[in-house]
């Protein structure tokens, strides 16, 4: 009886002719599977870490352009500049929402404009901020700054030392290596979070009128001192127009994933030697003193 059972069902799988035909391929579930994957991806970029890109000379010595990190976007809570494509309007406040910390390296997406920026908290609501001669003043008091000589970073196709942003700082080595040669201060929040800085003198950024954070803002800054477009700039100066909207900040920078120096080319055997030795893996958070 079992074996006539296996017959049957054996035919039923069996074309007339006695063959087996083959399988169709179920595109509409294959489109479906495709489409849950990308629905995944979306959704882990916008509500827990994504991939982000250095653009900008900004936030050297701790950031070169070149560099890959990877942003979290937990840490602050959600708003509407969370999902990795920036299409939602305006929207106030944060679900699960806390106030970045002073130090943190954080992406921001300035009001009126879908780029995002890397930046560093430095006032948070209440705090009074100034700057005079390129030191930082927080509720009155200087934030202390320590030098620590000047550094050698090497110049590339990423990182160009150009006169025009760096005049007279272009410098070579006996084996013709070329790199920008720039003065190094440590800077100390009041928190005890401390991150290098580059002041290489006076720029108009050096100078900035003292003002009271409002609520519901953060006053950001780039650890490029002399070359970055932050909140002590207005939009039309392509910068963040002052302290920015807590909604606005978009995640926590973390840490390096690598980094490339820019060389590479289309030759797959360029590409090994792109890469920047030492820079993987370097955690983006502030050290704090003791």
């Amino acid at each position: 009886m079992a074996s006539d059972e296996f017959a049957l069902t054996h035919q039923d799988f069996q074309a007339e002719d006695g063959t087996t035909p083959a399988r169709r391929t179920d595109w509409l579930a294959e489109l479906r599977g495709v489409v849950w994957l990308v629905l995944a991806v979306l959704g882990f970029h916008s509500l827990v870490a994504k991939p982000f890109y250095i653009p900008s000379e900004s936030m050297m010595p701790n950031l070169l352009v070149g560099d890959r990190l990877v942003v979290t976007k937990y840490p602050y809570g959600y708003s509407f500049v969370t999902p990795t494509f920036h299409l939602l309007p305006f929207m106030p406040g944060r679900l699960f929402g806390h106030l970045p910390e002073r130090g943190d390296v954080v992406i921001v997406t300035p009001p009126g404009s879908e780029t995002d920026y890397i930046k560093r908290v430095i006032g948070l609501p209440g705090d009074r901020i100034a700057v005079r001669a390129g030191i930082v003043y927080l509720n009155g008091n200087a934030v202390p700054r320590r030098f620590l000589g000047e550094r050698d970073i090497p110049a590339d196709a990423n990182t160009r030392c150009d006169d025009e942003h760096y005049p007279g700082r272009r410098v070579e080595n006996a084996g013709g290596r070329a790199s920008c040669r720039l003065p190094i201060y440590r800077e100390t929040l009041p928190n005890g979070r401390s991150y290098d800085t580059i002041d290489k003198g006076w720029s108009p950024g050096d100078e900035f009128a003292e003002l009271r954070v409002p609520q519901g803002r953060v006053f950001l800054m780039g650890d490029n001192r002399d070359n970055s477009a932050d909140s002590r700039f207005s939009t039309a100066e392509n910068g963040l127009g002052g302290p920015v909207p807590w909604e606005n900040i978009g995640g926590r920078a973390e840490f390096i994933t690598f980094s490339l120096d820019g060389s590479a080319d289309l030759n797959p055997l360029t590409w090994p030697y792109s890469f920047r030795p030492g820079r993987a893996g370097m955690s983006l958070h502030p050290s704090r003193s003791q």
